[in-house]
């Protein structure tokens, strides 16, 4: 039998040193704009019920899902999703908090990506949910909090807005089974357009035209004008409120980093108006993905319209590594040697040093020529040796 045990299943890794740095610097950057637009910050189970993320809602497959039971056979998953349960958490022990109310999260995700195609089955993702707020205002700070999020990480971003109702109300009228109807979602997100062309050539219907257009309407403001020559009329409205988000966002700041893509169809069933996403350059990866769901609480408890987003920190940390020469974890720049005897003087010498912000290292070596080899080793290039008195040996190591 194959034995597993020095390797990481496939999809994951191991992170190390400067890539645990960054991820962390990501993490405290988030939470540290999070907090003061005053949201609070949950924590969900790691392990959920399947049924808060059934797949009649929540549009995510049973397939993604990783799975077990408990000791009464129930099953659970591993959590595919972060704003599904954050609704169940609103709606059942939240309800009687003043709205909106403002949580954001910082947790990992796992899903199983079939094929994998360079994506990861787990990461950590951070971001925030606006719940029981509706209307303009509410999109508007929660897309403009995005922005602020990513320009504070990555300023080299581009953005993503479109609304969720293009597809919805468009795809819903077309006399196809539910299959089909995702595999025209898929190939309108991935702008394949010689399969959505295949799949609704055959339909006559203003509807199969309106769809077979959707991956070209993608691009600057004109897009509004070109959508608008052919709109359907139950979405003038909803074109006019995008492009009012649009402006608004352009006024922010965002210019030619804000992008209109009618086309924009996020795989999670849950949204019903405004969504967006973000890209970096090299990756082939959203580093954002954020909409509004107004019905998703309805299935835990009482209504409560919502938007809200997701930062995937490992996409965003990669993106910092592959741009910054910064990133290098620095060695001490003190190795504390206690001698014998003196080893609880040298711990309280390593505190006093600790307090005016040296980055020091204990020694665990018995003898001055292994202490000295270590430091010269590890690049550290300062080693103080204390006994009765305290002796400073530079060791030559640059940095």
């Amino acid at each position: 039998m194959t034995k597993y045990s020095r390797i990481t299943p496939e999809g994951t890794k191991d992170y190390l040193f400067e890539e645990c740095s960054v991820r962390r610097e990501v993490e405290n950057t988030l939470a540290g704009v999070f907090l003061s637009h005053g949201f609070h910050e949950v924590v969900t189970p790691g392990l959920e019920f399947y049924d808060v993320f059934d797949p009649d809602f929540s549009g995510i497959g049973q397939e993604v899902m990783y799975k077990m039971t408990d000791r009464k056979g129930r099953l659970l998953v591993m959590r595919p999703d972060s704003t599904i349960p954050i609704a169940r958490l609103a709606a059942t022990r939240l309800q009687n908090l003043p709205k909106p109310i403002r949580l954001f999260y910082n947790q990992p995700i796992y899903r199983n990506h079939p094929g994998l195609t360079g994506r990861s089955n787990e990461n950590v993702q951070t971001g925030v949910e606006l719940l029981g707020a509706e209307g303009f205002r509410a999109d508007l700070e929660t897309v403009s909090t995005a922005v602020e999020v990513l320009s504070q990480c990555i300023p080299d971003f581009r953005l993503e807005l479109g609304h969720a109702d293009f597809f919805r109300i468009l795809s819903k009228q077309l006399p196809v089974s539910d299959e089909s109807r995702e595999n025209i979602r898929r190939a309108i997100g991935t702008k394949n357009y010689t399969v959505l062309h295949e799949m609704l050539s055959g339909i006559n219907s203003p509807q199969a035209r309106a769809l077979m257009e959707l991956p070209h309407l993608f691009g600057g403001e004109d897009v509004f004008e070109r959508a608008a020559a052919d709109c359907p009329r139950e979405l003038i409205p909803t074109l006019d409120y995008l492009h009012r988000l649009y402006h608004a966002l352009s006024e922010y700041g965002l210019g030619s980093r804000l992008i209109v893509d009618l086309g924009l169809v996020q795989r999670n069933d849950y949204y019903t108006g405004v969504v967006f996403s973000a890209y970096v350059e090299n990756c082939g990866e959203s580093v954002l993905l954020g909409g509004r769901y107004d019905h998703l609480a309805e299935h835990f408890g009482p209504s409560m319209p919502s938007i809200g987003f997701g930062v995937n920190v490992d996409a965003v940390s990669r993106a910092i590594l592959a741009h910054r020469s910064d990133c290098r974890i620095e060695p001490a720049e003190v190795l504390i040697h206690g001698e014998d005897g003196y080893e609880v003087k040298a711990l309280r010498y390593f505190s006093e040093l600790m307090k005016k912000k040296v980055r020091c290292e204990n020694s665990v070596f018995r003898t001055h020529r292994e202490a000295l080899a270590y430091a010269n080793e590890a690049g550290i290039r300062q080693v103080d040796f204390v006994g009765p008195d305290i002796q400073t040996v530079l060791t030559g190591r640059k940095k």
